[in-house]
């Protein structure tokens, strides 16, 4: 649930905690669902943070696509590189996967200290 700043602009705890991360220089990496087709538990816009130990903020939605992406994010933490990754939720018979019927888009970025990325102000990753 997120506070109220004065009556008009709801503030969003996960930006909060990326600030917050920032200031104290610590590296995560952000997952963002970009585009979805199909059923998904979650739509566009929904994140989470990763951090390198394996812990998660926020949720994408849970379950196998999730963990999939958790290993990405945390694959990009290493290599320092961002990436676009698909989960597919489409299974099959006898799939033991979660099924929802859909797909999702997910940018997973890494977030290093000292190295410029799109959740500064002004955005795009630009120095």
């Amino acid at each position: 649930m997120s506070q109220r700043v004065g009556r008009r602009f709801p503030v969003d705890p996960l930006l909060e905690e990326l600030a917050e991360l920032e200031a104290r220089g610590l590296p995560v990496a952000v997952a963002t669902v970009v585009r979805t087709v199909g059923s998904t538990p979650r739509k566009a816009g929904a994140r989470m943070i990763v951090y390198p130990d394996g812990r998660l903020s926020g949720t994408i939605g849970g379950g196998c696509g999730e963990a999939e992406v958790r290993q990405a994010a945390l694959a990009a933490l290493d290599t320092g590189q961002p990436q676009l990754y698909t989960v597919d939720l489409l299974g099959g018979f006898g799939d033991d996967r979660e099924v929802c019927g859909g797909k999702m888009e997910v940018y997973i970025e890494p977030l290093l200290p000292g190295r410029p990325h799109g959740w500064e102000a002004g955005g795009g990753g630009q120095g």
